[in-house]
């Protein structure tokens, strides 16, 4: 079966609001039951919450020396915090996961198809 990346994205350029308690909570249910969907219909692979940009490094080649600088590799407002590795029939269904995961999070969500994949 065909994988997605359905990455979870959010603008570092304008701060969120800090969650309460209750909000917090009320979106830890939300993915947990979606997570819970996820894994009871086949289509949950792995997922991650991953720490803020500024803890990023890149590492790269340049002239055979290995470099490694802090920060994220784009220069970008926009940055993954979290993401899930689904099996999916089609960009259909991965769009459905995309719709439930974006409502579960309340943050946008790319859909990106895996060229090849030996996962099982």
């Amino acid at each position: 079966m065909p994988h997605y990346l359905l990455s979870v994205h959010t603008d570092s350029s304008s701060p969120a609001d800090p969650m309460s308690d209750e909000d917090m909570q009320a979106m830890m249910s939300r993915v947990t039951a979606l997570e819970d969907d996820m894994r009871d219909s086949g289509a949950y692979v792995f997922g991650g919450a991953l720490h803020g940009h500024d803890e990023t490094t890149v590492v790269a080649i340049e002239s055979g020396t290995v470099l490694k600088t802090d920060g994220p590799y784009a220069e970008s407002k926009e940055h993954i915090v979290g993401f899930y590795l689904i099996d999916a029939t089609d960009l259909d269904a991965a769009l459905a996961w995309a719709a439930k995961v974006t409502d579960a999070v309340r943050k946008p969500i790319e859909v990106r198809p895996f060229r090849h994949s030996d996962l099982a």
